[in-house]
């Protein structure tokens, strides 16, 4: 007896195509994992010439100053914004829970150790992915697509030293320094919360809040600012300078480099604190 559905299927199989329409293709596995094995090999590449030519004469002193002006300077503002804006938050949200068990007066201490350690880069890390990031991925797919990078190769100046080692030194640069005054704004909120429904002076606020603090929560939390620094500017760059899909490649650039980045600063904040907990506690 014949089966009906097998039937139906083989003649639909053997249906002739409509002309000017294809069947969709099935999605090939093996071509996504070869297309991002090639990309994690082409990156680690772009990093070990980034470190050759971070070392190696002339150096660019007068780039880097201006990249570090660019993305240090101009990001004070949104960074000192969030900064007082997250301070004044976790302060008012989180005073009630203590007021509840007399534990008031531990307010200024548990905000610094946690605006010092994690919230503070973190946050910073992630202002700078979204902003510094996307600029820098979208302004090099760009000098790609109009060939300005083929340009600097032909008139003899190296592109890579010029373009991309700046703007990677003046992330890995800036973004401890932006997390500093991050820190210190936080706090100027955290501060500004407490007196909200309290008074409590400056001197006394201040005094409660650096004496839990020590060396072991201030030197990792830099550290690894250095780190998200370097995956920021590093990820951004070769997400721009690898690009090649014309103009459409610059909101790919800009939107990957912001993806990446951010994906990045979770996993080395998580090695971070295994890696701290490891040699410290």
């Amino acid at each position: 007896m014949n089966n009906p559905l097998a039937e139906l299927t083989a003649k639909i199989d053997s249906a002739p195509e409509a002309p000017g329409k294809s069947r969709p293709k099935p999605i090939e596995k093996s071509n996504y994992i070869e297309n991002l094995l090639v990309d994690i090999a082409t990156f680690w590449l772009f990093v070990m010439r980034f470190f050759k030519e971070m070392f190696q004469p002339p150096f660019e002193v007068n780039e880097t100053l201006k990249q570090s002006y660019l993305i240090g300077y101009k990001s004070l503002t949104l960074v000192g914004i969030t900064g007082f804006i997250m301070g004044l938050v976790l302060t008012i949200q989180t005073r009630p829970t203590l007021a509840e068990f007399g534990a008031e007066s531990w307010l200024p201490a548990m905000i610094s150790v946690s605006i010092v350690r994690e919230i503070g880069p973190v946050i910073t890390a992630l202002i700078c992915a979204g902003k510094v990031g996307s600029g820098i991925g979208a302004e090099l797919a760009s000098m790609r697509v109009t060939e300005q990078i083929d340009a600097m190769e032909v008139s003899g100046t190296n592109p890579f030293k010029y373009i991309i080692v700046t703007r990677v030194l003046a992330t890995t640069f800036m973004l401890p320094i932006l997390t500093i005054f991050n820190d210190v704004i936080s706090m100027l909120g955290s501060f500004a919360g407490v007196n909200i429904k309290g008074d409590v002076s400056f001197y006394l606020y201040f005094s409660q809040a650096f004496a839990q603090l020590s060396f072991t929560d201030v030197f990792p939390s830099l550290i690894k600012t250095v780190f998200f620094g370097l995956s920021i500017g590093l990820i951004a760059c070769f997400k721009g300078y690898n690009s090649n899909k014309g103009t459409e490649g610059v909101g790919q650039a800009a939107n990957s480099s912001v993806v990446v980045t951010s994906l990045m600063v979770f996993v080395i904040d998580m090695l971070a604190v295994q890696i701290t907990s490891l040699f410290i506690n």
